[in-house]
C-alpha cells in the first residue's frame, strides 16, 4: 500500500533525547515523522546507551552552550528553514532556556508570514505525581508556554503548568481553561488522562484536547481508548511526533488555515471538527496498533525466556531479578520499524466526543 505523503514539503527541527538502542525521544520522533514524509533535523539533548527504564545506562547530557552552538551551525549554513519544531526532553533549566530561545528566534523570523512556523512543545517534567527533572525546570516551561502553538502535557504536567489539581473532569476542564487564558496557548492536548467517569471503562484511558477561540475560551473534546496492560517507554514521544504530522495534515486539508496564525480555527468551528481533534484520532489509531503489536511480540519473546529466570530470584536474589527486568524492558521496546503501515495507514476506531467546559459529557 502506498500513496503520497500526507503533508506538503515539511522541514521539522526535533529537539529531544537520543538512545543508541531502543525507541524513545528522537529515535521515535525522527523515524515516525520521516515515515510520513517530513524532512527532520535532529538536535539530540542527551546521548544514552538505552532509555532510563532499564534502570542502568551510560552516556552524556548536552549543555546549553552545545545546544546553542549546534543551532548556530545550522544558521551559518542556511539550514534553519524550519516549518515546524518539536521539543521533548531537555536536561535542565539552562538547556531548556536555550531551546526556548531557538523556538522564539524561529518564530520571530516567521513573523511576517502567519502560519509558516508552528512549535509543538512537549513539556517533559514527570508523571504519576513524580517530578523527574529539577524543580527549576518548571518555571522555565511556564515562561515558554506563551510562545508555543501546541502543548502536550500529561495529566501531572498539566497540573504543574496550570496550578489546578486534576481530580475529575471539571477540574481537568479548568486546567485547560487556565492554560488558554493565562498563557494564550492556542492548542492543548492532555495525554494519558486517567479519571473515574461513567462512560470510561476501568481499563481505559483518554486524551482531552482543546483549541481556544479568539477570546481564549476552550473548545474541548475527548477521545476514550482501551488501555493495554503493559508499561511501555517512549509512548509520549511517539504521540508528540505523530501529532506534528497529523496536525499539519489536518490543517493543510482545511482551506486557508495554513496561512492563519497558530493554525487557529474560526470560532464557529465545533470542537469535534477541529483539526486538532482529527489529528488526535489518527494519532491514537496508530498508537493503539503499534502498542498492541508490541504487546503481542513481547508475550512471544518472554515465553522463550527460561522458566527459572521468569520466576525471578525474589528477596536476596538481585541478579536474577535484574536480569528479568532487563529482558522485559528489551521485549517492551516499541515495534515501530516492523509496523510502518500502522503509522501511515491507521484504522481509526476511537472518535472524539464533545465535553462541555463544566465536565459534563454530551
Amino acid at each position: 500500500m502506498s500513496e503520497d505523503p500526507p503533508v506538503p514539503e515539511t522541514r521539522v527541527l526535533a529537539v529531544a533525547s537520543h538512545v543508541v538502542s531502543g525507541y524513545v525521544g528522537n529515535k521515535i520522533a525522527v523515524f515516525s515523522m520521516q515515515s510520513l514524509g517530513c524532512d527532520v533535523a535532529a538536535l539530540n539533548t542527551v546521548q544514552f546507551s538505552n532509555h532510563t527504564g532499564y534502570r542502568q545506562w551510560t552516556g552524556t547530557r548536552v549543555s546549553a552552550q552545545e545546544i546553542t552552538d549546534l543551532y548556530r551551525g545550522l544558521k551559518q549554513s542556511y539550514l534553519d528553514d524550519f516549518d515546524m519544531m518539536l521539543s521533548g526532553y531537555v536536561p535542565g533549566a539552562p538547556a531548556l532556556e536555550a531551546v526556548g530561545q531557538i523556538a522564539q528566534e524561529l518564530r520571530a523570523k516567521a513573523a511576517g508570514d502567519p502560519g509558516s512556523f508552528f512549535w509543538v512543545l512537549d513539556p517533559v517534567m514527570g508523571d504519576n505525581g513524580t517530578l523527574y527533572v529539577a524543580q527549576d525546570v518548571v518555571p522555565v516551561y511556564k515562561s515558554l508556554l506563551s510562545h508555543a502553538d501546541l502543548i502536550l502535557p500529561n495529566q501531572f504536567e498539566a497540573e504543574l503548568l496550570s496550578g489546578v489539581e486534576i481530580v475529575d473532569m471539571a477540574s481537568l476542564s479548568r486546567a485547560i481553561e487556565v492554560m488558554h487564558e493565562r498563557y494564550g496557548v492556542p492548542h492543548i492536548v492532555i495525554t494519558s488522562v486517567s479519571l473515574t467517569h461513567p462512560d470510561h471503562p476501568i481499563s481505559s484511558l483518554s486524551v482531552v484536547g482543546s483549541t481556544m477561540t479568539s477570546d481564549h475560551r476552550a473548545r474541548t473534546f475527548k477521545i476514550v481508548f482501551p488501555a493495554i496492560d503493559c508499561y511501555f517507554s517512549g509512548t509520549g514521544d511517539m504521540f508528540a511526533a505523530l501529532m506534528v504530522v497529523r496536525m499539519r495534515e489536518a490543517v493543510w486539508k482545511t482551506a486557508g488555515l495554513m496561512s492563519t496564525a497558530s493554525w487557529q480555527s474560526d470560532d464557529g468551528v465545533d470542537a469535534l471538527d477541529l483539526p486538532l481533534a482529527k489529528a488526535a484520532e489518527k494519532v491514537l489509531a496508530s498508537m493503539h496498533e503499534v502498542l498492541a503489536k508490541t504487546s503481542e511480540a513481547m508475550d512471544a519473546k518472554m515465553k522463550r525466556v527460561p522458566a527459572e529466570v521468569l520466576r525471578g530470584g525474589g528477596a536476596g536474589h538481585e541478579a536474577e531479578d535484574k536480569t528479568l527486568h532487563l529482558l522485559k524492558s528489551k521485549a517492551a521496546e516499541l515495534r515501530l520499524v516492523r509496523h510502518v503501515d500502522s503509522l501511515r495507514f491507521p484504522k481509526i476506531e476511537f472518535r472524539a466526543s464533545r465535553m462541555d467546559i463544566k465536565g459534563s459529557d454530551v
